[in-house]
């Protein structure tokens, strides 16, 4: 497997000359990084005018491996090919370095480069990535892999620590600034030069550095740091550190990698940082378990329009006087403190009375109320709040609350947030837990995540009060009074809810999953192998815009638009084919006797669309009529030019013969006039949640073609 790192941005607060100084002076020997044991100069070459300037090397390093390792290997040192090339008129210098060892063996490339701030040209921003693959060593490629790893990522940090090094180092020597190139002077012409640059020359910039010049003297001057950007394209070092905490070198790979990959494959529509981040700890830094996990609830979030969540959801007047839950201040560490007097609460009252979907609905809207709190303490506190607290009073739990819908309905919503609101949950505390506490955890710990129920602290009785208890982890001027505590809490008391505002249609108790609300602007489909899902439009005059959102939650679909003089007829798919019972929302309106061509015509190229893409597009009308929107199944290409089928086709038939593929789309027309580049179904795209900007990359202007994007 290919091992793969990609650094955040690291900014140097020095000019680029003044940097690239001190990156010479690592040559040939650099005491300060202990494997790197010397350099040799195998080509060096510069350009007629001295901009380009060229230096290959021969790179001694002394790997930290056991030694019968490197007796098995025959070797006592590794050796890299290191080119340098600066380009002093564009200011910046690229690196490229591979193993001349074991080359057939083990495959390393690494690429570095140092190029000049794009918002302050008298800072200097560092990038790496590298790759290793180990095709085969000796039996040891596990070992190998491990080693090198381990000895990469504990060098990566050393390396911007050496250069800070070097540049203190010149900054004692009074080299505090060093002339730009400037174009040689021709035959005959007299240079204009400053006086700080008279006596420098073209090819050597470290040398005829303005001895004791300071940065006063150039008539320039830095700005305070400002951390990158969120927004931005590239992560900065010290916007992660900042914003995100500490981070391991391949830790700030895998979120900068995973992001990455969610700006290619959703086109700008990404969460913030620190919610990737989650996904990424809740998977142990796993980038593909990480991925999958993030983009099911990225999908999920879209479907139930949990980003409209905290503007549109306002809670009954009943879950405002029995919901025994509320934020209270913060933690000793930082984190928003939510309290909850579980014991004090009816849930079954409350589940007869409001049912699961607004139960459900509620605790969606405390979870991002809380991430957004975690961001307001974070700029509070100048330091990473990425979870919150949650204090749970258990005093008069008993078995009215182990009704068992009531337990069902628990489980579905920890469910929900286990799988959408990973390690926001920072700590869990559990206080007078009574006898039949032990009875519930057995119930609901198997659906709570291994790494959540680390953070749990129960306290049963007092044992929560003195030493130890939540002294430890909450400030005590902040202890709510009904714990013992001095400050009064406004979360309220609870009590039974009067049976006279109980439901009287309750939900049946074997639904398959808790149904969200029913007022989103999506659609789900199936689609099935010969039964496309197809849905009509009908233009009754040209030059309307027809615009489509969709998300391909399963399989891979291909996508269609055509135009038809007559209206087809609807038709459920037909129940002899497979699969059909769970495919009630697949529907089909091409008849099969209709010919492509005559009965009806493409109006927009098939698109092949994959497994978890999100799909956005338009198309301008030209003619009235009926316009059909079709998503079929994608398989192998039909074989052209013989007989005989080939095996990747058979063995790809028989694998999803019985596959059926889902997706959630929304679609609407507008007139030409009032088509901007946007639609509704993109709001989502503007909401907290989101990092895009109000442009987003789909239609952006009415075209007289169709238009496409993901």
């Amino acid at each position: 497997m290919v091992q793969k790192y990609q650094s955040p941005v690291r900014v140097y607060k020095y000019p680029f000359e003044l940097v690239m100084a001190a990156y010479e002076k690592r040559f040939p020997t650099c005491p300060e990084i202990p494997v790197f044991l010397g350099s040799e100069i195998l080509h060096e070459s510069k350009s007629d005018d001295g901009a380009i300037h060229i230096i290959e090397r021969s790179c001694k390093l002394n790997v930290d491996a056991p030694r019968l390792l490197k007796k098995i290997a025959g070797v006592e040192y590794v050796f890299f090919i290191q080119k340098n090339t600066v380009n002093w008129k564009e200011r910046t210098l690229r690196i490229e370095a591979h193993n001349e060892t074991f080359a057939n063996r083990v495959v390393v490339l690494e690429t570095c480069s140092y190029s000049v701030h794009p918002e302050n040209e008298e800072w200097t921003c560092f990038e790496q990535s590298a790759s290793l693959d180990i095709k085969s060593f000796f039996g040891f490629e596990s070992t190998v892999e491990k080693i090198a790893m381990k000895q990469y990522t504990s060098n990566i940090k050393r390396g911007k620590e050496v250069i800070e090094h070097y540049l203190k180092e010149l900054i004692s020597q009074g080299i505090t600034f060093i002339p730009r190139w400037t174009p040689p002077v021709a035959h005959g012409q007299k240079a204009e030069q400053t006086p700080a640059a008279s006596h420098a020359t073209n090819d050597a910039p470290l040398e005829s550095g303005a001895h004791g010049a300071t940065k006063e003297q150039t008539g320039s001057s830095c700005p305070p740091a400002e951390p990158a950007s969120p927004d931005a394209d590239k992560l900065d070092a010290d916007y992660i550190e900042r914003y995100l905490g500490q981070l391991t070198p391949m830790q700030e790979s895998c979120l900068i990698r995973l992001r990455q990959w969610l700006q290619e494959t959703h086109k700008g529509k990404i969460p913030k940082d620190e919610h990737i981040l989650r996904f990424l700890r809740a998977r142990d830094f796993n980038i593909d378990k990480a991925r999958e996990m993030l983009c099911q609830s990225l999908s999920w979030r879209k479907q139930y329009q949990v980003d409209y969540i905290l503007q549109s959801w306002r809670p009954p007047a009943l879950l405002d006087e029995y919901y025994t839950g509320g934020w209270h201040y913060q933690d000793r560490d930082g984190r928003p403190l939510y309290i909850l007097r579980l014991g004090q609460m009816d849930t079954k009252g409350l589940v007869k009375a409001l049912g699961e979907e607004s139960l459900l609905r509620h605790v969606l809207s405390i979870n991002e109320e809380g991430q957004k709190k975690c961001e307001e303490n974070t700029n509070l506190f100048g330091r990473p709040i990425t979870s919150w607290t949650c204090l749970v009073d258990l005093e008069g739990l008993n078995m009215r609350h182990l009704w068992r819908p009531g337990v069902k309905a628990l489980l579905r919503i920890i469910e929900v947030v286990e799988d959408n609101y990973p390690e926001t949950l920072g700590r869990l505390l559990i206080v007078r837990a009574p006898r039949v506490f032990p009875v519930l955890w057995t119930l609901v710990s198997p659906f709570i995540n291994e790494n959540t129920r680390q953070k749990f602290l129960i306290y049963s009785g007092n044992n929560y009060q003195g030493p130890g208890g939540l002294v430890d982890y909450v400030d005590k001027e902040v202890i709510p009074d009904f714990l013992g505590g001095d400050c009064m809490c406004t979360v309220p008391e609870g009590g039974l809810v009067p049976k006279s505002l109980y439901q009287m249609d309750e939900e049946p108790e074997n639904a398959d999953h808790i149904r969200l609300w029913t007022e989103t602007i999506y659609h789900s489909a199936s689609v099935l192998r010969g039964a496309p899902h197809e849905i009509v439009v009908e233009i009754l005059e040209g030059e309307s815009v027809i615009t489509w959102d969709f998300d391909i939650l399963k399989g891979d679909v291909v996508f269609s638009l055509f135009h038809s003089k007559r209206a087809p007829e609807t038709s459920h798919i037909e129940a002899t084919l497979p699969s059909t019972s769970a495919a009630g929302d697949n529907v089909q309106l091409i008849d099969k006797t209709w010919v492509l061509g005559v009965d009806y015509s493409r109006v927009e190229s098939p698109l092949v669309c994959r497994e978890g893409e999100s799909i956005q597009g338009s198309h301008v009308t030209r003619w009235p009529g009926f316009y059909i929107l079709q998503w079929k199944m994608h398989g192998p290409l039909p074989c052209s030019g013989t007989s005989l089928p080939r095996v990747d086709d058979v063995l790809a038939s028989l694998q999803v013969s019985s596959h059926k593929c889902k997706l959630i789309y929304y679609y609407e027309v507008l007139a030409s006039k009032d088509f901007r580049g946007s639609m509704s179904s993109l709001e989502s795209c503007n909401s907290g949640f989101s990092q895009l900007s109000g442009a987003t990359t789909s239609s952006s202007q009415s075209q007289s073609s169709s238009h496409l994007s993901r």
